[in-house]
């Protein structure tokens, strides 16, 4: 849904922005004391068209109508370094850094997003205005249930949407209201158009389960001659949600149920922080890694690196690799999992599993694209096929790609699953990690896994 929504939105996105990217520079240069050259109007020109295609990828506008102004702001911030990063590229393939003064592009990098921030409180302040004079949009809500108090309360929740709940309307009686409403019912869903003309509503929202399609019609025709907009809440919270979300296919509306969360610019903010990670890990970690790598070759027969199929993103194979910590390469129709004091572990091995070690080549998969570092943990294919059909939902956790730690492996959930509740356990650890991604949880599971490693290795 979207409140306050008018060509200004449009316009800032398209046109405004890039103008402002280009303004700055202009500013940046002025405060520094620098002279504008024709390299000032060739980076300018470029940062015009660049910003203006990464920013029309990321709409974050429709985050920010969306009163969700934590993934506005984030968009904002991502947009623009991926625009300073693909400058800073051109400019290094093409030798014209050399002709910029750097004191004025770092001060350029840096009041850029603090500009465009600005600019959509300022335009969101106008239409605001020029919409309803300054004052909040009012609503009401036709159906009193679950969704639609949550719906309302949602809204409450968010003041940057303009937008004020007045009430409900609905046919059922008081001892059937649900919990939690914090609006007073207003009347019958006959009275509706009658309030709307008498208190000039803006706004509409039907919350009424698709059965009720007859007594829809009718209200909808009861409203034929007010100039309320009206909205339709699907009862969609009636499913097991995963990164619900509106959508368009070939300009057609759709209500996506379950979806990966890294679509769009958490794709690009995910994809990013696994490659920096895992490029410094590597880098950091390479002479331990030799070193294992001979500790293995002297103690046992076999390859170092132990490579297994496992099911990656959208549960397509993929070869995972981690350091040969037994002296079996299983990868059949039937895999046995490693348990407590198991003879196929060799002592080298023991070390590696006890400290996580074993899965350091794992990076090396982060880097290919097949993994990320946080996200799922892999299965052999052989218990994939065995607990897909005994757990529901389980092939929900492909939706993201498999990481080298996970939600439920800091939550105790590691090793061994020898029983099918343990299994259940583990599956909705990772669903919840779905449900509920961020880059902030991303931090607080690689932080824990430090913490639960070194724990380990303490003992």
């Amino acid at each position: 849904m979207t409140v306050n929504d008018n060509h200004l939105v449009s316009v800032l996105q398209r046109v405004i922005d890039p103008l402002i990217v280009m303004g700055m520079l202009l500013v940046c240069t002025a405060l520094c004391g620098g002279k504008y050259t024709g390299y000032s109007l060739i980076l300018m020109i470029l940062a015009f068209f660049i910003s203006s295609a990464v920013f029309q990828h990321l709409d974050p506008y429709n985050k920010w109508r969306g009163g969700r102004m934590a993934a506005f702001v984030r968009d904002i911030l991502v947009g623009w370094a991926v625009t300073a990063l693909l400058l800073v590229g051109i400019g290094q393939v093409s030798g014209m850094d050399e002709r910029y003064d750097h004191a004025v592009v770092l001060l350029w990098f840096a009041l850029t997003p603090v500009a465009l921030l600005c600019a959509q409180l300022l335009a969101h302040r106008i239409g605001a205005v020029a919409d309803h004079g300054g004052d909040s949009a009012s609503a009401v809500i036709v159906g009193a249930n679950d969704v639609s108090v949550r719906f309302a309360n949602t809204i409450t929740r968010n003041r940057s949407l303009a937008l004020r709940v007045a009430g409900y309307f609905d046919d059922r009686g008081d001892d059937r209201r649900p919990d939690g409403m914090s609006q007073p019912m207003l009347g019958r869903m006959s009275e509706l158009a009658a309030y709307v003309r008498e208190h000039k509503t803006n706004m509409i929202i039907i919350s009424q389960p698709i059965s009720a399609q007859p007594r829809i019609r009718k209200l909808l025709d009861d409203l034929a001659d007010t100039t309320a907009s009206v909205y339709f809440l699907p009862d969609i919270y009636v499913f097991d949600l995963m990164q619900a979300r509106f959508d368009t296919v070939g300009g057609m509306p759709v209500i996506g149920i379950r979806e990966s969360p890294f679509t769009g610019s958490n794709s690009l903010v995910k994809r990013i922080s696994d490659i920096v990670l895992a490029l410094l890990i590597q880098i950091m970690l390479t002479p331990l890694m030799l070193v294992i790598a001979l500790l293995i070759k002297a103690t046992s027969p076999g390859p170092i690196i132990f490579r297994q199929r496992r099911y990656g993103l959208n549960g397509e194979e993929i070869i995972v690799y981690k350091f040969r910590s037994m002296t079996v390469m299983e990868d059949g129709g039937k895999v046995v999992q490693a348990k407590k004091g198991d003879q196929r572990v060799t002592r080298v091995g023991a070390f590696l599993r006890r400290s996580s070690l074993d899965e350091l080549p794992q990076f090396i998969n982060v880097l290919q694209g097949r993994m990320s570092i946080v996200g799922p943990r892999p299965h052999a294919v052989a218990h994939n096929e065995q607990y897909r059909k005994l757990i529901k939902g389980y092939m929900l956790r492909h939706k993201v790609k498999p990481g080298i730690t996970g939600w439920a492996q800091v939550n105790g959930l590691r090793g061994e699953t020898e029983t099918l509740d343990k299994m259940e356990a583990r599956i909705e650890y990772d669903l919840d990690y779905l449900r509920n991604w961020s880059l902030l949880l991303d931090f607080v599971i690689i932080l824990r896994t430090v913490l639960v490693v070194l724990k380990r290795d303490a003992h």
